[in-house]
């Protein structure tokens, strides 16, 4: 019998009744042998402490048997709980394959997260992280946009002593670096206590090689701790306690949990990181990695991480429907469902506001009417790509994530229509204009039934 038969006795259990699990917009699925686990199941009371009311969804021979309740339930957010030995690359396309067919459309239908850790007090402190995480200090090691970001630094892993500083109230400024770079990023965690860290460049699940184009140091992990190995065989570890969230977002494999010594486990152990997303297979295409940034850094505090890995997944379908050349088709579909998103889907890490190319005003009455405006803040630049650092870069639309629910095919505009807007039941998407009349208000404007009213 499958296990989703049982979810009413297993939620009476737990205080739960069938009302109180259609109520809820927070859903934890996790398999019936880690609840079991008295030290997991410290994990999971974690987060339906934080996340009050939050139900909760067992499964026995694979989470696609939680996928009648969750349609049921629909709520905003799922999160996955899972010891290291259950968030595998086939737990992770499995995820991405039941939430996208919870409805009839191709995108993904709720905020997830697979939450794990190196071990289950790991994974608590992860789930107890209550505080959301304004980001102030950036930490590369790679190019990234500082003019967006308060202040940071990033190490060039094309050009050897090649690094980029800007100080809070200050401007982006070009200096000499050093030549190896491993023990200087293990400082820009350690010390300077980074609140985000992004990371390119050859890896495996076992390594992190900081340079791309020229001989530099390494990062490795072992049972959790993550270390540098510099070109002279000098070892300096990782301890880095303050919460962070971590990008890999050009590196092969760096998702992909494949025992106790993988790099992200040692990344969530030993660096303090909360949140993160990563390949679960060699990368070559880089649209789901690389393009994360242009929401998450290049428009600061519009969306929490999450929130950009999803928009960008969202970009990602879109253009996949479209794409009319076999070969951009094929690497669309490639990178379609193999990076993971690890940690808690609702907790609210974002960029401290900054500068941003457009500005992105939502209005929504409570009888449905609502209206979407886009204005540009560059001139004719506004829709330009803002950084062609990496793969894939530039050209996202515009997202608009939905508070409350709507019926797509309820929609009815009276603004925008040649703006070619997709609508889906907690998003709207917009193709970003080819180019920018900076004279003008980009604007949709549409009634639609609020799902549940």
């Amino acid at each position: 019998m499958k296990s989703f038969f049982l979810i009413s006795a297993l939620l009476a259990t737990l205080g739960f009744t069938d009302s109180a699990a259609l109520a809820s917009d927070y859903a934890i699925v996790v398999s019936e042998a880690t609840r079991a686990d008295a030290e997991w199941g410290k994990v999971i009371d974690a987060l339906q402490h934080k996340h009050d009311g939050a139900t909760v969804l067992f499964w026995k021979d694979g989470v696609a048997e939680s996928k009648e309740a969750l349609i049921k339930q629909f709520p905003r957010y799922v999160c996955f709980v899972a010891p290291p030995s259950e968030a595998s690359e086939a737990m992770v396309r499995a995820v991405h394959k039941l939430t996208m067919e919870m409805d009839a459309d191709p995108y993904a239908d709720v905020f997830w997260g697979i939450l794990t850790g190196y071990d289950a007090a790991n994974a608590l402190e992860i789930a107890s992280e209550t505080k959301p995480l304004v980001i102030r200090k950036v930490a590369s090691g790679t190019d990234v946009e500082l003019d967006r970001c308060e202040e940071g630094r990033w190490y060039c892993e094309l050009r050897q002593g090649y690094t980029v500083h800007k100080e809070r109230g200050g401007e982006p400024i070009v200096e000499k670096g050093p030549a190896d770079t491993t023990a200087p990023l293990v400082e820009m965690l350690n010390d300077y206590q980074a609140d985000l860290f992004v990371t390119s460049g050859h890896a495996t699940e076992r390594d992190w090689q900081i340079g791309f184009r020229y001989r530099n140091g390494s990062w490795q992990s072992k049972a959790g701790q993550l270390f540098g190995i510099d070109t002279k065989g000098r070892r300096t570890d990782v301890k880095s306690s303050n919460p962070k969230v971590y990008m890999p977002i050009g590196n092969c494999l760096m998702g992909h949990i494949d025992g106790p010594d993988a790099m992200a486990l040692a990344f969530m152990k030993s660096a303090g990181v909360r949140q993160m997303l990563g390949y679960i297979v060699p990368t070559w295409y880089g649209y789901a990695g690389w393009g994360c940034l242009d929401y998450f850094v290049e428009q600061p505090g519009r969306y929490s991480l999450n929130q950009a890995f999803f928009a960008n997944h969202h970009a990602l379908v879109h253009r996949l429907a479209g794409e009319k050349n076999a070969d951009e088709a094929a690497g669309l579909k490639h990178d379609r469902d193999v990076v993971a998103f690890y940690g808690d889907p609702a907790w609210d890490a974002r960029l401290a506001d900054g500068k941003c190319s457009f500005k992105q005003q939502f209005h929504e009455e409570a009888d449905g009417v609502a209206s979407l405006k886009i204005t540009p803040l560059l001139g004719k630049e506004s829709f330009a790509t803002v950084n062609a650092n990496g793969s894939q870069r530039g050209g996202r639309p515009i997202i608009q994530f939905l508070e409350k629910r709507i019926d797509p095919a309820s929609v009815k505009m009276t603004t925008g229509a040649e703006l070619h807007p997709v609508f889906a039941d907690n998003f709207i998407l917009i193709p970003l204009p080819k180019t920018c009349d900076p004279d003008s208000i980009y604007e949709i404007a549409y009634s639609a039934k609020q799902i549940g009213e």
